[in-house]
């Protein structure tokens, strides 16, 4: 081997490693591990190029073959991208990366999924040091826009730079999906699901699995296995907050997300008329039954703006009626936490597809009800 091919050949090969080392810095977003640490990355060449000045020292083609998880992952432009955007920024060289894009075999992916799920085990927000705040937003009726606060809470927490999950444990009355704009079912694989993002929210529903028409009816034991499906069977990752869509009322899922989640703080979401609040009282009060801590009220459509005048529509002091009446029977403070107006955006803009607290771009708008979501979320997680 002459002196400059064995020069080429070192060059290349430092090239190679400390693209690897730049590699092992992107993470899979459905992941959240190293591409390098899952073996997405099978091979990377260096070869040297002439470039036009006959200058072939700090030029390289460089092949980079890439493993996805699943073929026609639906995350790959993102992966490819990023792969790219690492190779392009290398310093040392003008590097041209050409990417290879293939699928896992069975095996590999197997081996994959079978290391994830022995890192994790179960289900992994009762471990312990687990970071993530967990809310499950409750109300005592349908109708007082539980959903769509549970929705804009969770798209202002994403804004807010939070890595945010939420769960549509409403099985019955399931409605995450349509607001969040979701179409589409969670990536299987190998039997582990991905969650699907929307809005910068990892959302998971059943509502992801069954036609809206179809009425489901479960109870007891399968609605807890249900809740425990989409605890354990579906990787998160680490969330710093995740929230629960309750049903209604005080019935088995109430139950279950305390038994299963025994570190979830609950949030009452009431209106202000007395019909609403008085039921809302029981929702907080299964914490009578079972381990689990009523952090606060939301009172919904509390007002609406028109012409310059604030309107109470539905009456006033709903909110306070609910908090003080828990403090009362809990014996600890469950102070009203937030009032929101009554806005036509958060029917028009949900049923668009996009939580209402957001612009077009995914932004926070600077909105009067967006402002409000980013002071509810501050609250929540001090």
């Amino acid at each position: 081997m002459t002196e400059v091919h064995a020069g080429e050949e070192a060059a290349s090969q430092s090239i190679e490693q400390h693209l690897y080392q730049r590699l092992s810095k992107v993470i899979d977003p459905e992941l959240g591990r190293s591409i390098t640490d899952m073996g997405m990355i099978v091979s990377i060449e260096a070869v040297p190029r002439a470039e036009a000045s006959g200058d072939a020292t700090d030029a390289y083609d460089v092949v980079v073959q890439v493993e996805l998880t699943v073929e026609g992952c639906p995350l790959s432009e993102t992966i490819t991208n990023q792969i790219k955007g690492a190779v392009f920024s290398y310093p040392d060289a003008k590097l041209t990366p050409h990417i290879e894009v293939s699928s896992m075999s069975k095996e590999k992916l197997s081996n994959l999924v079978e290391g994830l799920k022995e890192a994790r085990r179960a289900n992994p927000f009762t471990k312990k040091g687990v970071k993530t705040r967990i809310f499950a937003i409750a109300s005592g009726k349908g109708g007082v826009g539980k959903s769509s606060v549970t929705a804009n809470l969770a798209a202002t927490f994403a804004s807010m730079g939070y890595d945010t999950a939420a769960i549509d444990a409403d099985i019955y009355g399931f409605s995450l999906p349509s607001i969040f704009g979701v179409h589409t079912q969670p990536t299987n694989l190998n039997g582990m699901l991905m969650p699907v993002t929307a809005w910068g929210v990892k959302l998971m529903s059943i509502g992801m699995f069954t036609g809206a028409d179809r009425a489901i009816l479960w109870r007891g034991p399968r609605l807890q296995r249900s809740l425990e499906q989409f605890l354990s069977d579906v990787w998160w990752g680490d969330p710093d907050v995740l929230l629960l869509d309750l049903a209604p009322g005080t019935g088995d899922m109430a139950i279950s997300i305390a038994q299963t989640l025994p570190n979830a703080e609950l949030v009452v979401v009431t209106t202000p008329q007395p019909s609403a609040s008085d039921v809302a009282v029981r929702s907080g009060l299964v914490a009578l039954q079972v381990p689990m801590t009523v952090r606060g009220v939301v009172e919904n459509m509390s007002w609406f703006d028109h012409q310059g005048e604030r309107l109470r529509i539905f009456g006033e002091g709903g909110g306070e009626r609910v908090s003080q009446r828990l403090t009362n029977a809990l014996h600890y403070d469950v102070p009203l936490l937030s009032q929101l107006p009554l806005q036509t955006d958060m029917r028009t803009t949900a049923e668009s597809g996009r939580p209402a607290v957001l612009n077009e771009d995914g932004a926070l708008d600077s909105s009067e009800l967006a402002q409000s979501f980013k002071k509810l979320a501050t609250t929540l997680m001090s």
